[in-house]
């Protein structure tokens, strides 16, 4: 089990260990990132692994909308600093359980971000060559 500190982040405040933050407001509540949102907290490591570990956790957390039974407030939702702590340390627990199988589903959602990642490099070229298609038809 990895330990970690989770405490609400502050503007212009660096980390030097590990850290990830987590989105706190709107419906996106719960996202995670490498890189420090406005309205967020931030969840600090001992070291590297842990950090990579865990960040693989609150993503599938965010993308199957975990955090939504939790958000308050009724314009703009948000996740309260308790309620995230009493969540997220349990859900890692769960599912850190069956190590070996954490670490597949870690190294197939890297694979398929990858293959993402490339797909969208991809598209990128296809449209830029549409553009130089239409734009040599269209100046003859």
């Amino acid at each position: 089990m990895p330990n970690f500190i989770i405490k609400t982040h502050r503007k212009d405040t660096l980390y030097a260990k590990p850290h990830l933050f987590i989105l706190n407001k709107g419906m996106n509540s719960g996202k995670p990132q490498k890189e420090p949102f406005t309205n967020s907290f931030v969840v600090i490591f001992q070291n590297e692994e842990d950090c990579e570990n865990l960040f693989f956790i609150a993503y599938s957390l965010w993308q199957t909308k975990f955090w939504h039974q939790h958000l308050v407030g009724s314009v703009i939702p948000f996740l309260r600093l308790p309620d995230f702590k009493k969540q997220f340390n349990p859900q890692v627990s769960l599912m850190m359980v069956e190590h070996e199988q954490h670490q597949k589903n870690i190294a197939a959602l890297k694979l398929l971000e990858k293959k993402e990642k490339q797909y969208k490099e991809d598209m990128m070229l296809i449209n830029d060559i549409r553009k130089a298609i239409l734009y040599r038809y269209c100046k003859k």
